[in-house]
């Protein structure tokens, strides 16, 4: 996830070369153990979502589960960010606070974006979830951005590039009308929530770092029913489309294998 305040640069545009740390056997299958505690998380805290449910119901979902299963919650204080878990609603994109006065109302989209750090490793996920039953259009962008994530990671193959990545999910997304968020991307992720290289979700192909065996990304895109355009608000946290458009999220840690790839955030 990015997570970020709002006086970091933005996105992770880099004038230099990254520096890209390639995980072991053994480091991948930490990430794995905690990438399974976050995807559960995920998961449970997902199938909470209801009309009537606050967002800091969810939050609280979330950071027990996480907390249970002696990991802890990435996102607590990073940077900052007051809770275990961005949770975002409709036009909100990504880093939506949780609080007893959000109450999920019939029809709303709820992306959930949470991670959790066990035995020094971090897991990153996110999903979009429906509070009852929503609109075809909220349907459609939902099931276009979730397309678009697992797309990506087709895309991510040793010999490959980052932008063969972003070249995909843009594809996908703005043959359907869509837009990308391009404020804000997708990153390496290991024994820190953000390491090199950065991922955007739009690219050229055979630009950007070469994809080794090793590597371990996370590839979230962030769809916009409307223009790409964001703004912050006030909190310095929530993030909006600036056209109050609807917005969908879907991310997965993977590492990048020999043979191909492997997601790291699934159950």
């Amino acid at each position: 996830m990015p997570l970020r305040g709002t006086n970091a640069p933005k996105g992770h545009i880099q004038e230099k070369q990254p520096l890209i740390s390639l995980k072991t056997a053994r480091e991948i299958s930490l990430m794995q153990d905690a990438g399974t505690i976050a995807a559960t998380a995920l998961k449970l805290t997902g199938q909470a979502v209801k009309p009537g449910i606050t967002t800091l119901e969810l939050n609280r979902i979330a950071h027990d589960y996480i907390t249970k299963q002696g990991a802890y919650p990435t996102f607590l204080h990073y940077n900052g960010f007051p809770m275990s878990a961005c949770i975002s609603v409709n036009d909100e994109v990504i880093h939506g606070i949780p609080s007893a006065k959000r109450l999920l109302r019939e029809g709303d989209i709820v992306s959930i974006d949470l991670g959790a750090t066990y035995k020094g490793y971090v897991g990153d996920t996110a999903a979009t979830f429906y509070a009852g039953k929503v609109s075809l259009q909220a349907e459609a962008l939902c099931d276009t951005t979730k397309q678009a994530l697992y797309i990506g990671i087709e895309a991510a193959v040793p010999g490959a590039h980052i932008g063969d990545i972003g070249a995909a999910v843009q594809t996908h997304c703005e043959a359907r009308g869509y837009s990308l968020v391009t404020e804000y991307t997708g990153h390496g992720v290991g024994r820190q929530l953000h390491e090199d290289p950065s991922v955007p979700n739009t690219g050229k192909r055979g630009h950007g770092a070469l994809l080794r065996p090793g590597m371990t990304i996370a590839i979230e895109p962030m769809v916009n029913a409307g223009k790409h355009q964001v703004k912050v608000l006030p909190d310095r946290w929530t993030v909006k489309t600036r056209d109050r458009s609807l917005s969908a999220h879907f991310e997965h840690t993977i590492a990048i294998t020999s043979d191909g790839h492997r997601i790291l955030t699934q159950i």
